[in-house]
């Protein structure tokens, strides 16, 4: 009988212990380090700062690379000041993991924290009420790391808990949401800062004569950090549901995890894309891994038209929106959020789906853009899919906070 009375009792204590409702997403916050190059000048600016000037077939090849992106401006922690500072980072046989690494360290909770600061702003309440933080970066590998710094910045409660994804690529941003919206739905009251924080001085490098392909990841990077308030059982009037995540899920397209690829090297981060093979692979299975997210909640059947949502999609380059537009048969503008991000900052790895989170706020707060349900979708080494479906409150949505 006591047995059975404390299982009751147990029962109860988790029941009590879960949110009421969905898990959402409260306010965003974006910031970029203040060194911006437009993409036309790059080329120029690349060979300059990387003494190669003399290798003009290199140059031209990048700056077809370049066009490739679709994007016309790029911002950067690293200055040509420092890499004259580092002239190791310029060659892929020289150690510089060590400089690269104390670098990143020092700079990622600075821009983390201006990101932060600013969804915490929008979000209306003091930041000693972050109960959970999520750190997710390429650009750090330190313990305690960016993580512990970054709640040194903010201020922030000494009993929040701490977790750090390191080496998620592209998917980094919407892999950190997912776990986010599990801990906000199992933990009643909990409120989960996201922040993703990328700094391409860790892979930053000069041409080499025999990897030309290696100039693609020069041509698509940049620095930026992103942030996201989350919680459940929004507390009226001062936090303002923006968008209800309302299931997320994790797809690995099977032999396919040579198509895209990145470790730590004693020269720093470095990695393999294959753009002939990476470029269609998202569009090749995006309806299968959006039917296996919609299906199951009732909220869709066949007739349904992929045109009926919005998308909040990680960019990569512009050829993967090209190909994701024609397998879903999508009207024109309708991955709008997605290529002006990739066209304003280009790709910044695990920050850049926070960017387009915020810019699709932007869109239905500011331009009346319409929409109940959509995905957010975000693509990574695995090659990996990461599918959440998304719902609109939307009487918070136009109540800007």
């Amino acid at each position: 009988m006591g047995s059975s009375s404390t299982l009751s009792s147990v029962r109860e204590i988790r029941r009590l212990q879960r949110a009421d409702g969905p898990a959402a997403i409260l306010a965003v916050g974006t910031a970029n380090p203040p060194n911006c190059v437009s993409q036309e000048e790059y080329p120029d600016y690349y060979f300059r700062v990387t003494k190669s000037q003399h290798l003009t077939g290199l140059k031209k090849q990048l700056k077809t690379f370049c066009e490739m992106t679709s994007t016309e401006m790029r911002y950067f922690h690293h200055t040509e000041e420092l890499l004259d500072a580092h002239p190791e980072f310029l060659y892929h046989d020289k150690p510089s993991l060590d400089a690269r690494l104390d670098i990143a360290a020092a700079a990622a909770p600075e821009l983390a924290a201006s990101a932060a600061a600013k969804a915490i702003a929008k979000w209306g309440r003091p930041a000693t009420d972050i109960t959970d933080l999520i750190v997710s970066t390429n650009s750090g590998m330190h313990a305690p790391g960016v993580d512990l710094r970054l709640a040194s910045l903010l201020a922030l409660h000494a009993s929040v808990c701490r977790t750090m994804l390191n080496l998620n690529g592209c998917s980094a941003g919407a892999a950190s949401l997912r776990l986010a919206k599990d801990m906000a739905e199992n933990n009643r009251g909990a409120r989960v800062l996201v922040a993703c924080v990328e700094l391409t001085v860790v892979n930053f490098r000069g041409p080499e004569e025999a990897y030309p392909h290696r100039l693609i990841s020069q041509a698509a990077f940049g620095d930026g950090a992103g942030a996201v308030i989350v919680g459940a059982d929004a507390v009226h009037p001062v936090e303002h549901a923006l968008f209800e995540m309302v299931s997320a899920s994790q797809t690995t397209i099977p032999a396919t995890d040579g198509v895209l690829n990145m470790q730590l090297t004693e020269a720093g981060l470095d990695g393999h894309i294959f753009t002939r093979e990476l470029i269609p692979l998202a569009a090749q299975h995006i309806e299968q891994c959006l039917m296996d997210a919609f299906q199951p909640l009732g909220i869709m059947s066949d007739g349904t038209k992929w045109n009926d949502m919005f998308f909040v999609v990680h960019p990569g380059i512009r050829g993967i929106m090209d190909h994701i537009d024609g397998a879903l048969k999508l009207d024109h503008g309708k991955l709008a959020a997605s290529r002006t991000v990739l066209r304003d900052y280009g790709n910044m790895l695990g920050a850049t789906l926070i960017f387009v989170l915020d810019e699709q706020r932007r869109r239905m707060e500011d331009e009346g853009e319409t929409g109940e349900w959509g995905v957010m979708m975000g693509f990574g080494p695995g090659f990996t899919v990461e599918t959440m479906v998304l719902h609109v409150v939307a009487s918070n949505l136009h109540n800007k906070n």
